[in-house]
């Protein structure tokens, strides 16, 4: 059983209200972009993520990164899970990336994560994209249940949840 619809169609192209922002699925080709911003972003990222997800570690090399892109554009493709990245008008910069993946622990039918990049922190991009999200998921997502995982509830207490029960 899938966890989106077979008919779901997800959005290619997300316009940050208010700015000359985008978000869209990330591809392996964005990595001249990413790498520096997620590398120059790194120790408020590992404090965000690191205790879940292990990353992104302080010896992610560009050649890793590339990697982790390419899996993810593959995951995008087959509605795996969804990585948005944040852009300028122009695509010269990634400013951060949306994640909306499928539950790891119980009690939601889709989990929501987000980060900008050091310099945004604090700005309107970032109320922006904070506002933005919520809002995107719960209008063009079939989610009954989001969690929005390091806002409505904190890191810590998201790790401590049951994990999704494995079928067999």
């Amino acid at each position: 059983m899938s966890w989106l619809p077979d008919d779901f169609v997800h959005p290619v192209l997300v316009p940050l209200p208010g700015s000359d922002h985008h978000l869209r699925p990330i591809r392996e080709s964005d990595t001249p972009l990413d790498y520096p911003a997620v590398m120059g972003s790194r120790e408020r990222l590992w404090a965000i993520f690191g205790s879940a997800w292990g990353w992104p570690a302080a010896t992610m090399t560009y050649e890793a990164d590339q990697a982790d892109l390419l899996r993810h554009e593959q995951e995008i493709t087959a509605h795996q899970s969804f990585n948005y990245a944040l852009f300028d008008a122009a695509e010269t910069a990634l400013l951060g990336c949306v994640y909306i993946d499928p539950p790891e622990k119980a009690g939601a039918d889709g989990e929501i994560s987000w980060w900008v990049v050091d310099e945004l922190v604090d700005s309107a991009v970032e109320r922006a994209l904070d506002a933005l999200v919520p809002q995107w998921i719960a209008a063009d997502w079939p989610f009954e249940q989001p969690r929005f995982i390091g806002r409505e509830i904190s890191w810590s207490d998201y790790l401590a949840l049951p994990d999704v029960p494995t079928v067999q």
